[in-house]
């Protein structure tokens, strides 16, 4: 059999997954993205060079690669010309890209609806991209959305087009918006097949062909993170989609058996973009000291990200979930400098311990923080090559996490590029 990796994000996004899988990716066979949209940002940092992706899978570096966009994507085909040419411009023109026929498509009106609908909620901001994601899965499940294959048929295009438009007008006119032309969008999206259809394919038996091949490695790229799960995450202040390992098999369109080594993606602090409950977030000096060594701010949005402390709450409950067999702890250098390092083991919620976090955000936004204090350090571990040349101080903190997560530490990070990666666990260093 082939080997097999899933890459996920297992806090509220923004983790590092565009490193890890570009660190894979460098000796992957195929990379798969099976959810989320243009509304992903992952930044890939090699030669001192860094690129930001948004919808392109990470591997898209790598010629020998092929990148696959899974049927669970919602694909917005404007987006994606505009992202390769980004890409072109900087002398990434060596690819292999393929679009799944199955994936929802990302039309003009739902960008004008997710801003619309997000302006009218007030106080209760959803903190979306707008980037028409949500309203694109939500055609999706009502059976009225456009999919990437029919881009492929003219005649059965303009079909579904005329009846989206019959509902999606209506719609717009309610809202006091802009209505769309038939042939203007027809023409304008006859002439993007003309430039991406013949990366429009079967995906799903694109990737079976080279799972039940025995010398393939395939790598499936999660998008956001485990907390902004539709299901799982912090609702309603999550995604539109699922991006736990669950979500691979329908997203990919695979079968579950193909999923058995999970890698779960960790920043060896929290960060969050957008509005929700956040137990563990820091308002002091030092949320700005931490945000503005490690560039937080968001790819896809250029928003300030807050900051807050290592939550294992979370990581259990993500790690559970997910079926995490190791994290990739990121950022660690950025901790570096600081006197002391705080993690969060429970939450204190009415005057009761909690270990796993509750489902409704009014409850989340009770609870405290039950935090234990460690020992920092100051050495720059920038340059560490393996887990023994780190400080004793971050040592202590991994072995901590590794504690009270009961998931080992498989790789950590110690700067953007992809030599400063140190991988301790065998099976990850074998991959």
């Amino acid at each position: 059999m082939s080997e097999r990796l899933v890459v996920i994000g297992s806090q509220w996004g923004d983790e590092g997954k565009g490193k890890i899988t570009d660190y894979f990716a460098c000796r992957a066979d195929m990379v798969v993205r099976y959810q989320g949209g243009n509304n992903a940002g992952h930044t890939v940092v090699f030669d001192g060079n860094k690129y930001s992706l948004q919808s392109i899978p990470s591997g898209i570096f790598n010629p020998a690669t092929i990148n696959v966009m899974g049927n669970g994507m919602v694909v917005n085909p404007v987006s994606v010309v505009a992202e390769l040419q980004k890409l072109h411009d900087r002398g990434i023109t060596d690819y292999q890209l393929f679009i799944s026929d199955r994936a929802a498509m990302v039309m003009p009106w739902h960008a004008d609806l997710d801003g619309a609908y997000e302006a009218k909620k007030g106080d209760s901001l959803i903190g979306t991209t707008k980037k028409g994601i949500g309203p694109t899965y939500s055609d999706k499940y009502a059976r009225t959305g456009l999919r990437m294959g029919d881009l492929l048929e003219p005649e059965y295009f303009a079909e579904r087009l005329r009846g989206a438009l019959d509902v999606k007008n209506l719609e717009l006119r309610m809202l006091g918006l802009k209505e769309y032309d038939f042939q203007e969008v027809y023409d304008q999206y006859m002439e993007l097949a003309k430039q991406i259809g013949h990366m429009i394919t079967d995906t799903s038996d694109l990737i079976n062909g080279y799972l039940r091949r025995d010398d393939k490695r395939v790598l499936f790229e999660g998008a956001q993170g485990m907390m902004l799960c539709c299901d799982h995450g912090t609702y309603p202040f999550v995604t539109s989609s699922s991006p736990s390992a669950a979500g691979v098999p329908v997203g990919a369109g695979v079968a579950p058996k193909w999923i058995d080594n999970v890698l779960g993606v960790a920043k060896a602090y929290c960060t969050r973009v957008g509005e929700g409950p956040f137990p563990t977030e820091l308002f002091d000096q030092r949320a700005h000291d931490i945000r503005e060594r490690g560039h937080e701010y968001g790819t896809v949005t250029g928003r300030p990200r807050r900051v807050g402390w290592f939550d294992a709450v979370v990581a259990r409950y993500t790690g559970r979930l997910a079926g995490i067999d190791n994290w990739a702890l990121m950022l660690f250098d950025v901790l570096s400098g600081l006197d002391k390092v705080m993690i969060c083991t429970g939450y204190e919620l009415d005057g009761e311990v909690i270990t796993s976090p509750p489902s409704t955000i009014s409850r989340l936004a009770r609870c405290k923080p039950v935090l234990i204090e460690m020992e920092g350090w100051k050495e720059d571990i920038s340059g560490v090559k393996n887990f023994d040349e780190l400080p004793e101080a971050a040592k202590a903190y991994v072995r901590k996490i590794e504690e009270l997560t009961e998931i080992p530490v498989g790789i950590i990070s110690v700067g953007p590029d992809r030599t400063q990666t140190i991988t301790v666990a065998e099976t990850l260093r074998k991959w």
